[in-house]
């Protein structure tokens, strides 16, 4: 069987077969598709083409804007976020409904091995295919031996510890490639279910190498909401979510990451939350946007991060749309100054 990196082909039209039940394993990243194993996915992979139409339509919202990178950067770049989201996924695979010690950091979070060897594991191949590029990870901060790089990744091996270590496969591992503090590639990977989003400037999102799109929903009104939990706001925060949560729909609790993959596959409309570190949301960016989605602080400003030796990792305040005029609506709900 082939790994992941092998189906998340960003450039080709092309679609790998994948079988709607079996998890295929993991194996060297160097393997190759062969042209007759290029075959559309089954019906259970396609999820959009059931759920929403192209966001550039329903939405509002011009899903793809030109990329200032070559595709053979952009190609190369992926194919190695490619590599450590299959290298994290190997880690925490294996410690996932395991025992093992959890250590509460100074901020008192919580973290594993598998969130360190994870991390670790995908230091090692980004300092071996781009040298001259720097690390930033939520675990061992800034790597690099310059102080400042043009060339950044951030990494979260799993946004959701607490979902992690309580057994709940919604967690997920975040890549973010920053181009001069802007993200211009970013994954958000599932390694239990197997899920991969990937987002690329320029480029529409995929999912497993099928395209995805997020949904039109124009009022708050008949939105769906999710947010990690009401518990994480604290001061005027409180307040401003509670407007936005008593305006919708189903307000529903939970997902970590992975709620802002269900958005830009069309599932859920709206995601508020408050606190978020760099590493939490910068790859989040590409795959919203990517996929026709808005996504910006709660003053509607563009999220961005200039990640050096001397950064430290501010708190933001963080909301994802899939639509242009839900999005407006929330930031209006919230009354952010």
């Amino acid at each position: 069987m082939l790994s992941q990196s092998h189906f998340l082909s960003l450039t080709s039209t092309s679609r790998s077969s994948l079988s709607p039940i079996s998890i295929p394993s993991t194996t060297s990243a160097s393997s190759s598709l062969s042209p007759s194993s290029t075959l559309a996915l089954p019906k259970s992979r396609r999820i959009i083409s059931m759920t929403a139409t192209r966001s550039s339509i329903s939405n509002g919202i011009d899903a793809v804007t030109r990329s200032q990178h070559s595709d053979s950067d952009l190609d190369h770049f992926a194919g190695i976020a490619n590599k450590l989201a299959d290298a994290a996924g190997d880690v925490i695979r294996k410690y996932f409904r395991k025992r093992f010690d959890i250590l509460d950091k100074e901020d008192l979070s919580p973290v594993t091995i598998a969130d360190r060897a994870a991390e670790e594991a995908m230091i090692s191949i980004v300092q071996e295919n781009l040298p001259s590029h720097a690390i930033y990870g939520e675990e061992n901060g800034w790597q690099c031996k310059e102080k400042s790089a043009d060339y950044v990744w951030v990494l979260d091996p799993i946004d959701g510890t607490k979902s992690f270590i309580t057994g709940k496969p919604l967690f997920g591992t975040l890549i973010a490639l920053l181009d001069k503090g802007k993200p211009i590639l970013g994954i958000i990977d599932q390694p239990i279910l197997r899920e991969r989003w990937v987002g690329i400037s320029g480029r529409t999102t995929r999912l497993n190498g099928e395209e995805v799109s997020t949904r039109s929903c124009s009022k708050l009104s008949q939105a769906y909401l999710y947010t990690t939990s009401p518990h994480l706001f604290s001061g005027d925060a409180v307040g401003a979510f509670a407007r936005v949560r008593d305006k919708v729909k189903v307000p529903l609790y939970g997902c970590d990451c992975y709620a802002y993959a269900l958005l830009a596959s069309g599932h859920v409309d709206l995601v508020v939350e408050s606190g978020l570190k760099p590493y939490d949301f910068l790859s989040l960016i590409p795959v919203i946007e990517g996929a026709g989605g808005v996504i910006t602080d709660w003053k509607g400003n563009q999220l961005s991060w200039e990640a050096s030796s001397n950064s430290k990792p501010t708190s933001f305040n963080v909301v994802a749309a899939g639509d242009k005029q839900l999005h407006k609506q929330t930031l209006d709900c919230l009354e952010w100054q």
